[in-house]
C-alpha cells in the first residue's frame, strides 16, 4: 500500500531559521527542536517530501540533503536510523500532492475567508 505524502517545509520547521534567509544554499543553523525524532518517526507511516522556497533554486536542494543528513547523523537519538531515514526522504522542486503539509507560514483553510487584517497580522510560531 502505497504511503500518504506528508510535506515539510524547511526552513522554520526543520532548519530553526533564526539567522534568516542567507541564501538558497546556505542554511547556517541547527534544527528545530524534535525535528530530526519527527523525520525518523514520519518515514515510516508517511512518504515525507520535503519542499522549500530553496527547493527551485541553484544549490538548494544539495544544501537541504546535506544539512538534513549531517543533523540525522549528529544527533544521539536519531544517528541509528539516520541512513534509512535519509533515503527514504523525497525532495521535490514542485509543490508535491500531499495528504497535508507542516509549514511555519501558513494558515489552514477551513471554508471561510479570513480578514485581510488577520493576514497583515500573521506571524510564525518562531516571531510570536
Amino acid at each position: 500500500m502505497k504511503k500518504p505524502i506528508l510535506c515539510l517545509d524547511f526552513d522554520g520547521v526543520l532548519h530553526s531559521y533564526k539567522s534568516g534567509w542567507k541564501g538558497a544554499d546556505v542554511v547556517p543553523d541547527e534544527p528545530v527542536k524534535g525535528a530530526m525524532a519527527f523525520l525518523v518517526a514520519a518515514v515510516d507511516k508517511f512518504n515525507v517530501q520535503i519542499f522549500s522556497s530553496r527547493s527551485n533554486q541553484p544549490g538548494g536542494i544539495k544544501a537541504m540533503c546535506d544539512w538534513t543528513f549531517e543533523h540525522l547523523h549528529a544527533d544521539p537519538e536519531t544517528k541509528p536510523a539516520a541512513n534509512s531515514t535519509y533515503v527514504a526522504l523525497d525532495w521535490p522542486t514542485e509543490k508535491p500532492p500531499a495528504l497535508v503539509t507542516i509549514d511555519d507560514r501558513a494558515i489552514t483553510f477551513t471554508g471561510d475567508w479570513p480578514s485581510l487584517e488577520t493576514l497583515l497580522a500573521f506571524k510564525p510560531w518562531n516571531k510570536r
